[in-house]
């Protein structure tokens, strides 16, 4: 076997046109994971179950995501990069073909699990990209791949909403499970090899985690944040379907596809807010985005009952979330070369368990208490993170 350092790739390799493809790889990968939620009132149609039950769906397809993060990341320190990606691309796509043909919600409910734990490709391809970049550059780079992550997410919804409208709601997770393939035969020509740095076992990787979390404050602080932010992020996107389809507005699954769209603007600033935090420090950047989210929420609270308000909301809370997300990401890739792709897999972890729950509660709190109910979730969620954010110790990363 060739030796690793033979075999490693460097930093003339990572150049716009890879950058552009790691971009397209996040989006189209990630995108699995959120096809679900604007069709969440028709499967429950197509089952005959309730919606909350439906609800468990998005719910198992981030926690299969989080238990991903943590079972596969610590693996991109040890093997082949580029041959692990493939790997999960393929089971992707075996999990899509399964939500495609399920014929019970039991099964559905299993290859959801198995979409979110196959679709980490984004989290193994962001530290990858931090790697190779100038880290004067760091910040800007992530934002970059980012982006295309994060359009990734909104435009998914769009995509099976309107597939969700005119055709049988199955049809997205068939045409997703194409994509996947047709993305591993472009990624094994053009993503070039890298092999880990860490001689660590696996096994001891995954206890070496727990040492990670004691070791950086910053890390801790940036994960109980992250979470908090994005299960704002998740209770909105959950809880907007049922909302656009209760008798206050009377719309279909594409209508709330559509908002995808509008919070596209909001992660078109994702690289900006890299560049923020290049210069004004990521903790700082991170402080400001909590604010703009509690802003969204007050926006939803106020004016959720009308399209314009919603609108509004749904720049600023996009905006919000994703350009946090970035900064947060930016500040823990400073912390350790060597253990990059665990101290991403810590971060992520708790960012999708965060999700995980933020689906869930934005469901339950739908049913139970309407829509303020799920503003008050995405409020209070903010206040705890805004808490750490203030308490945290001041870590010049």
């Amino acid at each position: 076997m060739e030796s690793e350092n033979k075999n490693n790739v460097n930093p003339s390799s990572l150049n716009k046109h890879l950058i552009l493809i790691m971009s397209v790889a996040s989006g189209l990968t990630v995108a699995n994971i959120y096809y679900i939620q604007p069709l969440l009132a028709g499967i429950a149609q197509y089952y005959h179950v309730t919606q909350g039950y439906s609800g468990l769906l998005a719910t198992l397809t981030q926690i299969g995501y989080a238990l991903g993060l943590l079972l596969i990341l610590p693996l991109a320190d040890i093997l082949e990069k580029r041959r692990l990606v493939l790997t999960m691309l393929l089971g992707a796509a075996i999990s899509l073909l399964l939500l495609f043909f399920s014929p019970t919600i039991t099964i559905a409910l299993f290859a959801s699990f198995g979409i979110g734990f196959c679709s980490v490709i984004p989290q193994l391809l962001i530290p990858f990209a931090a790697q190779l970049a100038n880290p004067k550059e760091r910040g800007k780079i992530i934002g970059s791949i980012m982006s295309g992550l994060l359009i990734g997410i909104l435009l998914s919804r769009v995509v099976s909403g309107f597939i969700g409208r005119y055709m049988m709601w199955k049809n997205i997770y068939f045409i997703a499970a194409f994509c996947m393939l047709l993305l591993w035969v472009a990624l094994r020509f053009i993503l070039p090899k890298s092999y880990g740095d860490s001689k660590i076992k696996y096994i001891e990787s995954l206890k070496s985690m727990i040492v990670l979390i004691r070791q950086f404050p910053a890390l801790r602080e940036a994960s109980v944040v992250g979470a908090m932010v994005f299960l704002a992020f998740s209770a909105f996107w959950t809880a907007l379907t049922f909302l656009l389809q209760s008798s206050s507005y009377h719309m279909g699954t594409d209508v709330a596809g559509l908002f995808g769209l509008v919070g596209v603007v909001g992660a078109l600033f994702s690289p900006w807010a890299g560049k923020i935090s290049d210069k004004k420090g990521a903790r700082f950047t991170v402080g400001i985005n909590i604010v703009v989210i509690i802003a969204a929420y007050i926006v939803f609270g106020i004016w959720g009952f009308q399209l314009c308000g919603l609108i509004v909301g749904v720049i600023l809370l996009d905006l919000g979330v994703q350009s946090c997300n970035v900064s947060n990401q930016t500040r823990i890739h400073q912390l350790s070369e060597e253990a990059r792709n665990r101290i991403t897999s810590v971060y992520m972890v708790s960012y999708f368990l965060g999700g995980a729950l933020g689906s869930w509660l934005g469901t339950v709190s739908f049913q139970r208490f309407g829509w303020i109910g799920v503003c008050f979730i995405g409020l209070f969620s903010q206040l705890i993170a805004g808490y750490v954010h203030i308490n945290g110790k001041r870590n010049n990363v």
